[in-house]
């Protein structure tokens, strides 16, 4: 338990207030005091959202505008491009990317979303890196982009298959988007940020709304009987299940792209023989990745029995132990599967589909397979 202090010094979000009224369970995450289930409980959580729409607070992510200098959009993606290995002038007004902040190793910094909103950049960054990220464009970019911390938004997410039903009847256009479009939108009469993303591997919007407005939003959102309000706990075993990294956990400042299985993440113009490749910072090792491969790779797990397989336990190539040859950098129990789930990093060449592995779990070497990702089947709106 936190003392008195500590629990005082935590940041709350617009919606704190909600939360405790809810019977959320408070607990401290990235600075703020956040809610990690409420009287439901996560399983019942993370069910709910699967199969119907959940409501979840993300306030405490970062938020920032980069406008450009010269009124130019394509000014302003051209300069981002120095910082991130992603093909952002491509990105169409009112799309989305997703991208990462790679260091001098070719190393992640940060992952983030990207949106172009027509006369100027929208980035969301994660909790716990938003002061340094914010610093990291002010070094780089000031000469030709403002950068703009929007810190009175909130940023809620409702995700789910009755997602867009729910936020049709506060958004006209909402139906129309598909998975990725991303703009201002009026919901509920409230001038707001919208993309259809998310980070549970469903359907769903992300929000971005002005902090004096967010509680009345959440609240007509949590009367709509479809819609709960779903805590860390369950945000945590829904992006497990969809296969989505967690900074600091999956990816980090020792990790690339390639290693954390994000090729996908890295356009061809930004490549070896693109139109414009490299000018990213660690491009060299990144490019010779994909050029050559990586001795490492993320890959997915499915623990046989009904043990979950946590953050941190060593991975053994045979049941004999010997040296570890990797680790679990997430795990825990898939409630949609009804079976333990695990993401780890293993040598490239333990990576193929059905290989077998063993994990330490308590002194014991349970046995796993390498499985493809996501373990449960996304269903974002094309």
């Amino acid at each position: 338990m936190l003392a008195r202090d500590d629990q005082d010094s935590l940041k709350r979000t617009p919606l704190h207030g909600l939360h405790v009224s809810l019977g959320g369970k408070m607990v401290p995450f990235a600075g703020y005091d956040m809610p990690v289930q409420y009287p439901a409980g996560v399983l019942k959580e993370h069910l709910h959202t699967r199969s119907s729409a959940g409501l979840f607070d993300v306030s405490h992510m970062g938020q920032i505008a980069l406008r450009p200098k010269s009124g130019k959009v394509e000014d302003a993606a051209r300069a981002l491009e120095r910082l991130v290995p992603q093909d952002i002038v491509a990105v169409a007004p009112g799309r989305q990317r997703y991208a990462q902040f790679t260091n001098a190793d070719g190393g992640i910094l940060d992952d983030l979303m990207v949106a172009n909103f027509g006369d100027h950049l929208f980035l969301v960054v994660n909790a716990a890196c938003k002061t340094a990220d914010e610093a990291h464009l002010r070094a780089h970019l000031s000469d030709d982009c403002i950068i703009d911390s929007l810190a009175e938004r909130a940023l809620i997410a409702l995700q789910g298959p009755k997602a867009e039903a729910a936020l049709a009847k506060l958004c006209a256009e909402s139906p129309g988007m598909k998975f990725m479009d991303a703009g201002p939108h009026k919901v509920d009469g409230i001038a707001c940020f919208v993309s259809r993303s998310g980070y549970t591997g469903e359907d769903g919007f992300e929000i971005s709304v002005p902090a004096a407005d967010a509680e009345r939003l959440a609240k007509t959102l949590l009367d709509n009987p479809d819609v709960l309000p779903i805590g860390l706990g369950a945000r945590d075993s829904l992006r497990l299940e969809a296969g989505l990294c967690l900074y600091g956990h999956d990816i980090d400042t020792a990790t690339t792209p390639v290693e954390a299985a994000l090729e996908w993440s890295v356009q061809k113009s930004r490549r070896t023989g693109g139109a414009r490749a490299g000018g990213f910072p660690g491009a060299k090792q990144i490019l010779a990745h994909f050029d050559q491969g990586a001795s490492r790779r993320r890959v997915g797990l499915r623990p046989e029995g009904r043990a979950p397989v946590r953050e941190g336990a060593l991975l053994f190539a045979d049941a004999t132990g010997g040296q570890p040859i990797g680790k679990v950098t997430s795990g825990g129990f898939g409630p949609s599967l009804n079976a333990p789930v695990a993401m780890g990093y293993v040598p490239t060449a333990l990576s193929a589909l059905d290989t077998k592995l063993f994990a330490e779990v308590r002194g014991q070497l349970l046995p796993l397979t390498v499985a493809a990702m996501p373990f449960v089947k996304n269903t974002y709106k094309r």
